[in-house]
């Protein structure tokens, strides 16, 4: 009864120092008789930001299943270095555990069966851990989407006559709703590759691309985000990215980062990471500057980078850090485009509701026009006519010409002609023909050139590209892609500029799944750094729209109204604009805080620049 006493007393004290409502959604019951049950906390609710969930210790007497449940109940808690979980291993497995090595998650959270003797006489029981499972982690924090079967045994034997884990595998396996309460997505940032192609924009070398990773929410997160950045990209988007910090640099010891009152970052570096020139510290600074800013609550106004003696090497301020603003190259996105009921191209300001042709050939309506996309600077646009067999370029200036059409398709039926068009922040202009006896993705540099075939080795036999969007980096594409059982779904390419201006080689590779919930995609735009708007339909349900992020886990942003037969959607890069749908209503707008709102309903292709 003592024991069960002093297990009761210590529970009572870390609830003291969390809160009450710990009991109600923390790890464990206390019945009257004085033992414990463990309870499965994969159902629980997102706790209060305040609220630190702590793991209860193995209680005497406890059999081989109620030791795995309760070690899987504790890997849940809020404490840095899994010290209660490890109460539950064998002290030897304990020392060698690694729970940083990945994380697996779980629908409904990780099951344990049925503890089971060893065969042949053996003292030991084994406990299999089961679950489906969802998603992947790894051990640098890149979330990916991995459905099937999670199944891992977990081995037991007696040590000082309990039972203690000798036996399972490094990692950590957790419920959706945990890992969802345990883990934040944040943005880390690094200079993106765009070989020759760097040289036909101002300040080239200097754009920013987010990748996101998973942290743990309440763990010291700015020194956990900082040193995630310096461990470097993640393996999809390395290849076409690069990190200004040199190999080998890491935090100096024994720190732990926080903004100042001020909102000032200081980031002390080991020797690896101070041997720099004070250019390539001051890329270094703006890479830590807008990371820390995407997670952290408070504005950060300057980072400092110092040696491990504390000697300031650079500094770079918030204003400063504007030249490597991510997201910059998507322009200011001013006015909204469609093609409206005439088959002109025409355009919405921001906050209006009265649309006007643009001005120039493409909005004179003299060639019908089907489809739209202007570029990031709003000074040219490229349509697609009516019929989808012809993609034109032309200034958006009065007076400017139409010309000869830039690319046509061959394909007999108009569904296999041109997609929409779609534009980088360098310049250059995409687009797909999904003729069947030649479908091919192409690239038109600067808007102009003649079109070239990029190669998209990812595709499979029988597959096309229906529908692309390019971020405004240059380096990831969204591909909308239309299987050979005439499904559709969405992929996140990688864009890979080799070569030099006069002979580039670039290519579309590694195409990763995003969005694997739904049966069918109807439509898709960038909605974010690295995020992007998809509209679907789960299997045996209704069209619904939601938030993606690029590594394929849900967005945290709030659901979104619905709205019916949406065939298309527009979203931009620069996250306080409003959505953009073409539905059975005609052309709506959702803005901020409100419903959606029909803006027109005869026009078609909402588009924003890009």
């Amino acid at each position: 009864m003592g024991d069960a006493r002093r297990s009761r007393d210590g529970r009572a004290a870390a609830v003291v120092l969390t809160a009450l409502a710990l009991l109600l959604s923390g790890c464990a019951s206390m019945p009257d008789d004085g033992s414990v049950d463990h309870v499965d906390s994969s159902h629980r609710a997102d706790s209060d930001s305040q609220v630190r969930v702590f793991g209860v210790s193995p209680q005497k007497g406890e059999k081989p299943q109620q030791i795995v449940r309760g070690f899987l109940e504790s890997t849940t808690s809020d404490e840095a270095a899994f010290s209660t979980a490890k109460k539950y291993l064998a002290d030897r497995t304990a020392a060698k555990w690694d729970p940083f090595a990945s994380t697996s998650v779980v629908s409904g959270g990780p099951s344990p069966g049925n503890a089971r003797r060893d065969s042949g006489g053996g003292s030991g029981f084994s406990v299999q851990v089961t679950g489906t499972r969802v998603a992947e982690v790894d051990e640098s924090h890149a979330y990916s989407p991995a459905a099937g079967d999670y199944s891992e045994g977990f081995h037991l034997s007696k040590e000082d006559g309990e039972w203690r884990i000798d036996q399972l595998p490094d990692g950590l396996v957790l419920g959706e709703s945990d890992f969802q309460r345990i883990y934040r997505p944040i943005n880390n940032y690094y200079y993106a590759e765009l070989g020759s192609d760097s040289e036909s924009i101002t300040g080239g070398k200097d754009v920013l691309v987010a990748d996101p990773v998973y942290l743990r929410r309440r763990i010291d997160p700015v020194t956990a985000t900082v040193q995630a950045l310096l461990d470097g990209p993640t393996g999809w988007v390395d290849p076409v990215v690069h990190s200004s910090f040199p190999k080998g640099a890491a935090l100096a010891r024994d720190q732990h980062l926080s903004l100042d009152d001020s909102g000032a970052l200081s980031v002390r570096l080991n020797a690896r990471g101070t041997m720099v020139s004070e250019a390539r510290c001051v890329r270094m600074a703006s890479q830590v500057l807008h990371t820390v800013q995407d997670q952290a609550s408070a504005k950060v106004t300057k980072v400092v980078l110092a040696g491990a003696d504390g000697e300031t090497q650079c500094e770079r301020t918030r204003e400063q850090a504007e030249d490597n603003q991510p997201g910059r190259l998507n322009g200011r996105a001013s006015r909204q485009y469609f093609v409206d009921g005439d088959h002109r191209v025409s355009s919405f300001d921001e906050n209006s509701e009265d649309p006007r042709p643009v001005q120039g050939a493409l909005g004179e309506g003299e060639t019908e026009m089907g489809a739209v996309a202007v570029n990031r600077a709003e000074q040219e646009g490229a349509a697609v006519s009516r019929a989808r067999r012809s993609l034109y370029v032309a200034r958006l200036t009065e007076g400017g010409e139409l010309g000869e059409p830039v690319l046509s398709s061959k394909a007999k039926r108009e569904n296999d002609r041109l997609t929409a068009p779609s534009w980088d922040g360098l310049g250059d202009l995409w687009v797909a023909d999904r003729d069947p006896d030649d479908p091919r993705l192409l690239r038109l540099a600067g808007g102009k050139e003649k079109p070239e075939e990029v190669d998209v080795p990812g595709l499979g036999e029988g597959e096309r590209i229906e529908s692309l969007r390019i971020a405004s980096d240059g380096v990831r594409m969204a591909l909308h892609i239309r299987q050979k059982d005439g499904s559709r779904t969405l992929k996140l390419g990688r864009v890979q500029r080799q070569g030099t201006a006069q002979d580039p080689q670039v290519r579309v590779t590694a195409l990763r799944p995003l969005a694997p919930q739904f049966e069918d995609v109807a439509a898709m735009s960038w909605a974010g750094g690295s995020r992007l708007v998809v509209v679907g339909r789960e299997s045996g349900s209704v069209q619904q729209m939601q938030y993606i992020e690029t590594d394929g886990s849900a967005s945290n942003q709030p659901a979104l109204p619905g709205i019916n037969d949406v065939t298309g959607v527009a979203a931009s890069e620069d996250e306080s604009k409003p959505l953009l749908a073409d539905s059975e209503d005609g052309i709506v707008r959702l803005p901020p805080d409100a419903n959606w709102k029909t803006l027109t309903d005869s026009g078609t292709s909402p588009a924003y620049p890009g």
